[in-house]
């Protein structure tokens, strides 16, 4: 090896798989939100992403905190209700992650089409264990 970088170095790196949406929940969050542009309900979005009150409370808490997500508090008659929607910046944000993603799947659907092709041989000079 001289050093050099390859043309493939950091190929399968995928840099752009952001650890804030990556978060199982917080997908699931995010997926909903993204498909419903006025808005989900908290106790709506409770039950489409299976979580408890506290949970999702937290989650929401994070992705507000960056900026993805607008919570507004109200009432229905007399009821508190509490509408969550995704940010401009949040849609976009996660739309650039769904690029990434599919990014990762086209890698694994073409690995997996190679290896179903290429005979199981060990490289020359490799002896196992």
């Amino acid at each position: 090896m001289t050093g050099k970088k390859e043309p493939d170095d950091g190929r399968y790196a995928y840099e752009g798989l952001d650890r804030l949406l990556h978060e199982k929940a917080r997908l699931g969050i995010l997926t909903s939100l993204a498909a419903r542009a006025d808005g989900i309900l908290f106790t709506d979005l409770k039950g489409l992403c299976n979580l408890t009150d506290g949970n999702l409370s937290r989650h929401l808490t994070v992705l507000q905190e960056a900026g993805l997500v607008d919570i507004h508090k109200g009432y229905r008659g007399r009821r508190p209700q509490t509408l969550c929607r995704l940010t401009d910046a949040g849609r976009k944000r996660y739309l650039d992650y769904i690029a990434v993603l599919e990014s990762v799947l086209a890698d694994a659907v073409a690995a997996a089409r190679l290896t179903r092709k290429a005979r199981r041989v060990l490289p020359e000079g490799f002896s196992p264990a």
